[in-house]
């Protein structure tokens, strides 16, 4: 099977994990039961070998589209071929737990120790014969299942079993050929056939069928009222919805941690060794989706986050680290998995992510500032959430002095990163704020002279040539460096941050899109390049709003949304010279970058206004 290409995929979401579906109508990469689970199928990162469901029709010269069904994660894939039309209705029921007060839920069938994925199969008109392969590769393509026939006739049903995790597919007749089994469906006009996995732990009875119609309208309705709590109005609506709808889909439902992305080991050069996984909570790419959160009226998520964060970072304050696993593990140990040749050939594939280990000193800030927006947005401090901030603080003075591994997680030598200083200025200034302006107990007296402090270093140290510099000691820039104005360290037009943004323009900018930094500089610690990252595009915009450079914003913020795939996802990367997505996708910075993208380009068409 030729691989697909990276924004050919769309997710299905429940909350807790996610499955990814081309649009030949493969599922190609899904884990289970959280998103950072190992493998079921994981065609993503191999071939057909590494475990997928394919569902698609007979004929191969039917043409497909797709959609999602509104404000949700039902994917609607219509098929038209020469015998007629049909689409394949796709979602993962949203796991409620089965209370006796939720009809829909419990009419459903849905509870904690299962993970479905529906596909219905729907005949508009004619009659269409859809051919199904289904071959299942537990434990990231290492553990091949003991499959066996468990239906009754007229009810046919398959159940793999391998350690821990069990699968039950029900819905059409499946039989063996080779080490997968294969079957077909018809649909005429106005009639459907619903097929269903269930993954479930293999010591516990196999959950009974759902009803599929009550799953349904509560998955719909579930997502739906969520997104009629989006307040936006501007430019790039539905772009700004979809993302934020992404944001939530990357969010846990049950335990509040928000994932980088979806995905593991997808390149960042292909056929390179840059490789990692983003399953987990980076407190950094999380503080920055809660201000996106919150910024649109989104309290509950924040809340929910918060309460993660307090459990997450318990303990010793000297134990922090930049990213956990989604329910807030430490334990997030980088190793090859060698059963996943990768995808397009690009090895090593990883599982678990050494970045755990980095001192990345702009963390505290991202969170400081993140919690300093939230108590703006009303929501109050918890008994114990201003005591962990005061922790932080505490922890971060006595980092001041020690180089770091920058946000963009150098393997190289660690340095006195530009953008990590000033987040290390940011975190102070919120302490001091919250003190004179919130009423908060604190030394504000010590931290508004640490604040100082960093200020003079960093005018001294991190400036050359009249602009921001990637770290001490160099002339470089970095794309971080556009994210300095949205702490309050100086304005947007400030001289520096002209002259910053003109470096960057000369010196990162390919192909009209904004590179992290030069990889050819060393300093990062790793062989090979990289493509250009979104999120930094999105800054670009961002900073050319709030600086009265609106014609050039509207065009990039175009160019970057005319980017996403036919059902509004974004990956890490992009090549603009291969058109095509690169990276973990869908990809949360991204995603969340867009969001205030397009809050700035909406400020700034207010102000002309």
């Amino acid at each position: 099977m030729e691989t697909a290409p990276i924004e050919d995929y769309a997710l299905l979401s429940d909350g807790r994990t996610a499955a990814l579906v081309t649009r030949a109508g493969s599922i190609d990469w899904f884990c289970a039961p959280r998103l950072d689970s190992a493998s079921l199928f994981g065609a993503l990162l191999g071939g057909v070998e590494q475990g997928h469901w394919s569902l698609r029709p007979v004929d191969p010269e039917a043409i497909a589209s797709r959609r999602y069904d509104g404000d949700t994660f039902c994917l609607v894939t219509r098929w038209e071929s020469a015998d007629g039309v049909a689409e394949v209705r796709e979602w993962m029921p949203v796991l409620l737990p089965k209370d006796p007060g939720s009809l829909e839920g419990a009419k459903a069938g849905l509870g904690a120790d299962r993970t479905d994925i529906v596909r219905r199969v729907v005949g508009i008109s004619g009659r269409v014969s859809f051919a199904q392969e289904l071959r299942l590769r537990f434990d990231y393509a290492r553990a091949l299942p003991w499959v066996r026939q468990t239906g009754s006739p007229g009810s046919p049903e398959l159940t793999a079993t391998a350690g821990p995790d069990a699968v039950v597919v029900r819905g059409a007749e499946l039989q063996p050929h080779g080490h997968s089994h294969v079957g077909t469906v018809d649909v005429a006009a106005g009639e459907s056939a619903d097929l269903t996995l269930t993954w479930f732990p293999s010591y516990r009875p196999a959950p009974g069928a759902l009803d599929v119609d009550a799953a349904e309208r509560a998955t719909g309705d579930w997502w739906s009222d969520w997104a009629d709590g989006i307040a936006h109005e501007g430019p790039h609506e539905d772009d700004v919805r979809r993302s934020l709808l992404l944001l939530r889909a990357l969010t846990n439902r049950e335990t509040g941690g928000i994932a980088a992305a979806a995905t593991t080991s997808l390149p960042e050069e292909f056929g390179g060794a840059r490789n990692w996984d983003y399953r987990y909570v980076w407190l950094r790419d999380a503080a920055l989706t809660l201000e996106s959160l919150l910024a649109h009226g989104l309290a509950d998520e924040a809340r929910a986050w918060r309460d993660w964060l307090l459990r997450a970072v318990a303990g010793d304050p000297a134990d922090l680290q930049i990213m956990y696993g989604l329910a807030g593990e430490r334990d997030l140990l980088e190793r090859e998995m060698r059963s996943l040749p990768g995808y397009a050939g690009s090895a090593p594939v990883r599982v678990g992510n050494a970045a755990a280990e980095q001192f990345q000193a702009d963390v505290f800030g991202e969170v400081m500032v993140t919690l300093s927006a939230a108590r703006r947005a009303g929501l109050g401090e918890s008994a114990r959430s201003w005591s962990l901030q005061r922790v932080l603080l505490r922890h971060a003075e006595k980092q001041l002095d020690h180089p770091d591994n920058g946000m963009w997680e150098i393997r190289g030598d660690p340095q006195f990163f530009t953008h990590s200083r000033v987040m290390l200025w940011a975190a102070f200034d919120r302490g001091v704020r919250a003190v004179e302006e919130d009423g908060a107990h604190g030394p504000a007296e010590r931290w508004r002279g640490l604040r100082d402090r960093l200020r003079t270093e960093i005018d001294e140290h991190g400036v050359r040539d009249g602009h921001f510099v990637q770290h001490r000691g160099t002339d470089e820039v970095d794309a971080a460096l556009l994210l300095i104005p949205r702490t309050g360290y100086c304005a947007p037009d400030d001289p520096r941050m002209l002259a910053t943004v003109e470096r960057i323009e000369q010196t990162l900018i390919h192909d009209g899109l904004v590179n992290r930094y030069r990889t050819g500089t060393g300093v990062d610690g790793l062989p090979g390049g990289e493509n250009a990252f979104l999120a930094c595009s999105f800054w670009l915009v961002e900073q050319y709003a709030v600086t009265g450079r609106m014609a050039e914003a509207r065009e990039l913020m175009d160019r970057l949304c005319a980017l996403r795939n036919d059902v509004g996802m974004l990956s890490e990367e992009y090549d603009p010279v291969g058109r095509r997505h690169v990276g973990n996708t869908p990809q949360a910075f991204s995603h969340l970058s867009l969001v205030r993208a397009a809050d700035a380009l909406a400020a700034g068409l207010h102000r002309k206004r």
